[in-house]
């Protein structure tokens, strides 16, 4: 039995799965990052077919005829359609795995206050497309474990994940997660906070791709020294024709300060519901904040700002997750079949 396990796991690929609402990070077993790419899937709806997955179904985003639409099938961390949702898996473990012998077991990580009813929706998504068995890992503990954190210490540690649809706050200890909030705001929200922003104030329409684009070039939560500036294009809305305006990186804090704001508010609220001792731990190590949203900048300099703790960003910290499940990947061999959510587990070694 011993020696058919061993060549067993030679002809299949363990592989773990960021699966993101903006972008979807798969990492197979001795390879490392093998892909990422948006969380986005083109669908012909007159045959159902799907015509683009991944970046070239991103680039189709607003300019697809009307029989073909690009879906974003993942909402706040979250599965909101299924069948397009398993679809868009089954491409990516098929890109991911190429040729192998036997289905590969699936590490997907979800946000910390995914629902049960959730959780088996991307359980039974990832079995259905193709997966020999899947494990579920909380992404604060995936992000900690990718930004090099010990998790396995006594001492605390704070994590604050920013992705596109969700921020994770948790405070870990002992390899498992003692404090936790989850909010359904993301790098998805500041961009429509952008987008309402351009449209009062200048009674323009911008696309999402539009306010992504201002976020990246000008975005900004802490005053700096230099303002910058940029061209933004978009739609009158009286007069229906198109416009070109000059936004500034001030413009920023005050189109953001919603969000922003929630998040402040959901660390806050960690740090208060934390036991004293690990308050202390935390004020000594600081906050760890990993996440593609969490590059906005300034966003370290104001969390340090409000808090008190000392704030500092992972390197590489949009595949933080991905590494971290790359990892906990090794301990999989090591759970007895039917553990589900590896976070739920005490983790003692990597």
């Amino acid at each position: 039995m011993y020696g058919m396990g061993k060549l067993f796991g030679k002809m299949t690929k363990d592989i773990g799965i960021d699966l993101g609402t903006a972008n979807v990070l798969v990492y197979v077993q001795d390879k490392g990052i093998v892909l990422c790419e948006p969380s986005v899937v083109a669908i012909d709806t007159t045959t159902d077919r799907v015509v683009r997955v991944g970046k070239e179904a991103a680039d189709m985003m607003g300019r697809t005829p009307e029989n073909i639409v690009a879906i974003r099938p993942l909402k706040d961390g979250v599965v909101s359609q299924y069948d397009v949702t398993l679809k868009m898996l089954q491409y990516f473990i098929r890109r991911a795995c190429g040729s192998i012998l036997f289905p590969p077991r699936v590490l997907i990580c979800v946000p910390s206050g995914i629902t049960e009813v959730e959780e088996r929706a991307v359980v039974e998504a990832s079995k259905e497309a193709g997966a020999r068995k899947t494990y579920l890992l909380e992404e604060p503990l995936a992000a900690a474990v990718g930004a090099g954190v010990d998790v396995t210490k006594a001492d605390g540690q704070m994590i604050v994940n920013i992705g596109g649809g969700t921020t994770e706050i948790a405070v870990i200890s002992f390899g498992g997660i003692v404090v936790s909030e989850s909010i359904r705001i993301g790098g998805d929200k500041f961009d429509e906070a952008i987008m309402h922003y351009v449209r009062r104030k200048y009674n323009m329409l911008i696309g999402e791709r539009m306010a992504e684009t201002i976020k990246l070039e000008i975005g900004m939560v802490y005053d700096h020294r230099q303002t910058m500036e940029m061209e933004v294009k978009g739609r009158d809305l009286t007069e229906g024709m198109p416009q070109v305006i000059v936004m500034n990186s001030r413009e920023m804090m005050e189109a953001m300060m919603e969000p922003i704001t929630a998040i402040l508010d959901a660390i806050c609220s960690v740090i208060e519901r934390t036991p004293p001792e690990l308050v202390g731990d935390i004020l000594h190590r600081g906050i760890m904040m990993t996440g593609g949203g969490s590059k906005l900048w300034g966003l370290d300099r104001l969390i340090e700002k409000v808090t008190g703790v000392p704030t500092r960003l992972a390197k590489d910290p949009e595949t933080c997750v991905v590494r971290g499940a790359g990892k906990m990947m090794e301990t999989m061999g090591k759970l007895p079949e039917g553990i589900i959510n590896i976070s739920k587990e005490k983790m003692n070694r990597y």
